[in-house]
């Protein structure tokens, strides 16, 4: 939807206040979290759980400037939201999405230990499918148009579907291949992976189904920052149990033949 300056209501705006907030402080609290759990894990896996932490640091990053332009571009004052003229500007998210989505992806990947030319090709694949999706994403998100929202929505779920297909299909023998201990894990993962990432097209139709004005730009921000939440820091966990449960794998193995 386009940033013009729009009514919320008291609850609208702290809703949206605070959940921006909230993100803010998850996203960097999990950076934080990786960054000394990174000397935790086996060797092969301290790639999955730094890209982990450059995904949160990037979306705390952009987090921190949507906040802060919320917060310039309106004022609750005595009960009532008024509009500073300065635009909202949300766009920080789209940023945000074509850096960190594809580094999802890859986290993903690089824990699941792979051959090494088997990981640069999924990598490459679908991190360039990611980004494909995000960049066709944004020209229907900017617009008030709901017949051009549609058609770069089905435009976008086109390498959607593409990925989801290779996460579920293509790698399932890949998952089968892995330690007993972390092959629930990295199947729950790639789950995560797709229904958090369902929910992302879900709330871009909420302005074509009726929602105008604040009400469609509260349901969004909402959305997209549970959404945010659930594809980033709780996805980085399980990557980081995943990666735990790896090395203890190895250390067990390395102990039992020493």
């Amino acid at each position: 939807m386009s940033s013009a300056a729009v009514d919320f209501t008291p609850v609208q705006y702290d809703l949206i206040y605070n959940l921006l907030s909230f993100v803010l402080a998850a996203m960097g609290a999990a950076t934080v979290f990786f960054w000394f759990q990174v000397s935790m894990v086996a060797r092969p896996f301290k790639n999955a759980i730094l890209v982990s932490s450059m995904v949160t640091f990037i979306a705390c990053y952009h987090y921190f400037r949507m906040f802060n332009s919320f917060n310039e571009a309106y004022t609750l004052i005595g009960g009532t939201v008024v509009s500073s003229g300065v635009p909202f500007n949300d766009a920080y998210r789209y940023v945000d999405w074509v850096l960190t989505v594809p580094l999802l992806l890859m986290e993903l990947i690089m824990v699941m230990q792979l051959e090494p030319e088997e990981t640069s090709f999924q990598c490459a694949k679908l991190g360039s499918l990611a980004a494909l999706m995000v960049i066709l994403g944004y020209p229907g998100e900017v617009s008030d148009d709901n017949v051009v929202r549609w058609v770069f929505w089905i435009l976008a779920m086109i390498p959607f579907l593409i990925i989801v297909h290779s996460l579920f299909f293509g790698l399932r023998d890949a998952v089968a291949r892995q330690p007993l201990a972390a092959r629930g894990l990295v199947s729950k993962a790639r789950y995560v992976t797709v229904i958090s990432w369902c929910t992302y097209p879900i709330v871009f139709l909420f302005p074509m189904f009726g929602l105008e004005g604040a009400g469609a730009v509260t349901a969004i921000q909402i959305g997209y920052s549970i959404s945010d939440v659930i594809a980033k820091p709780i996805m980085g966990l399980i990557v980081w149990r995943i990666a735990m449960a790896k090395s203890f794998n190895e250390d067990t193995l390395l102990n039992s033949s020493a």
